[in-house]
């Protein structure tokens, strides 16, 4: 049963994880954000006794497997079961010491694990409080997500104009200085936030078909002002990664404004595909230290394609059972060439499936393409049928644009990217469309009463 305080409660969470989760660098805020995480999943549970909308339970499902995944990880085994590829190496070591191996746990990194499963509350509450809120109100949601989104903007353009005289406006030590990030330390992340951005803008112009004139003419002049804004902070952000996938977004985004039995639908969804694949090949050849356009794009033939191979020899040295939630950096540098080394760590492998697969092995393998298989039946279902109305089908695309994005890049590595995911997960699981209001309702009525 939808619950009309967390239709309230969503959008605050969602804002809050926006401007205060925008790095992990930012520990005490994000510690906040799985405190207050923490609350509104026990709420969802305990207020609300009636159970999950069904087509929301897989994801629900999914992250209860990958935390006993993690858990079972963290438990002590004998050398016998796990002394094989990488983990090899510690039984040698204790070999040469002349002592026995002792038990272990399949994690290399047994603390960092456990504190990776805390970041999976942010995005956990997000979802939980999505699908328990009231459909009615799914544009409270889109109004704090560009909400964040302009205030981004805006200190993003700070940030730009006082690069040169200090560093005020950033909020945090290590980050992309001269560009506009925003509430964020990565310029990409900062883009990903104004790319999902998009179709939002044109779910809300969707929703508002059926007002008056009045009040639809009022709705697309505020919403002509968010799509500018957006475009000065694509051009202050300066990143490819917003420039490459702006494109199929807009495309896909256009689809929500043609009717469904209209032709050209079909193109648009053609035309979106195909420029996804190009925006990916895109970034996949650009640099990965530097975000702006153009910048050294031979530079990532030598450092992504290498970081994928290194990935790769690790993940097939780690199989089955992974090398541990939290490992990929100290795992990492155990594959790296000595010739390759420089003085900068790889801490991510600019691509989530692979890191995934590196740290949870043949597990996490089966739970990505449970979850994608689950992901494509919704999006199915909101584009076919129409469930979730328009917010649905814009949340399709921003989800669709996070998933293509986390290929060559990790946009899901923040509370506030994770929270935004979520939240399109919770509208593509959540059936309900929310009531048309006919144009009649709203205008006043003009005629005579005959007694």
């Amino acid at each position: 049963m939808p619950s009309p305080a967390m239709s309230v409660v969503a959008p605050l969470y969602l804002f809050a994880c926006l401007v205060l989760g925008g790095s992990a660098q930012g520990i005490w805020t994000n510690a906040a954000l799985q405190l207050v995480g923490l609350a509104i999943i026990a709420w969802s549970i305990i207020a609300n006794r009636s159970p999950f909308p069904s087509a929301a339970r897989p994801p629900l499902l999914l992250v209860i497997a990958a935390i006993m995944l993690v858990v079972l990880q963290e438990i002590p085994l004998s050398p016998s079961f796990w002394a094989h590829g990488t983990r090899g190496r510690i039984v040698e070591s204790y070999a040469i010491l002349a002592r026995p191996a002792p038990a272990l746990p399949i994690s290399f990194t047994p603390y960092e694990s456990l504190s990776a499963v805390f970041c999976l509350i942010p995005p956990l509450a997000m979802f939980c409080a999505v699908v328990r809120s009231d459909a009615n109100r799914r544009s409270l949601l889109a109004a704090a997500l560009l909400s964040a989104t302009a205030l981004g903007i805006l200190l993003g353009a700070l940030q730009v104009v006082s690069a040169d005289a200090g560093s005020r406006w950033y909020l945090y030590g290590h980050t992309n200085r001269g560009l506009a990030v925003g509430f964020f330390a990565n310029a990409n992340h900062m883009a990903t936030l104004l790319v999902i951005s998009i179709p939002f803008i044109a779910a809300i112009a969707a929703s508002a078909r059926s007002s008056n004139v009045q009040r639809y003419s009022a709705v697309l002049s505020v919403l002509a002002g968010a799509s500018l804004l957006l475009v000065v902070g694509l051009a202050l952000n300066g990143s490819l990664a917003g420039y490459a996938l702006a494109v199929p977004v807009i495309i896909a985004s256009l689809m929500l404004t043609v009717p469904p039995t209209n032709r050209f639908r079909a193109w648009l969804a053609a035309a979106a595909a195909l420029s996804t694949a190009a925006a990916i090949g895109a970034i996949a050849t650009s640099s990965i230290g530097a975000a702006k356009l153009g910048v050294a794009a031979d530079v990532s033939i030598q450092s992504r394609e290498q970081m994928l191979q290194t990935t790769g020899r690790a993940i097939g040295e780690s199989m089955p059972f992974g090398s541990g939630l939290g490992s990929f950096a100290k795992v990492y540098r155990l594959y790296e060439r000595p010739d390759q080394v420089t003085n900068e760590w790889v801490v991510h492998a600019h691509n989530d499936y692979a890191e995934v697969a590196l740290e949870l092995g043949a597990g996490g393998i089966v739970l990505m393409l449970l979850f994608l298989a689950w992901w494509g039946t919704r999006v199915w279902a909101a584009w076919k049928y129409g469930e979730g109305g328009p917010f649905a089908r814009a949340a399709s695309i921003a989800s669709a644009a996070v998933l293509a994005h986390s290929l060559v890049e990790f946009p899901l590595r923040t509370a506030a990217i994770s929270g935004c995911f979520a939240m399109c997960l919770g509208l593509l699981g959540d059936r309900k469309t929310s009531a048309r209001l006919d144009v009649a309702d709203l205008r006043p009525a003009r005629h005579l009463v005959i007694r």
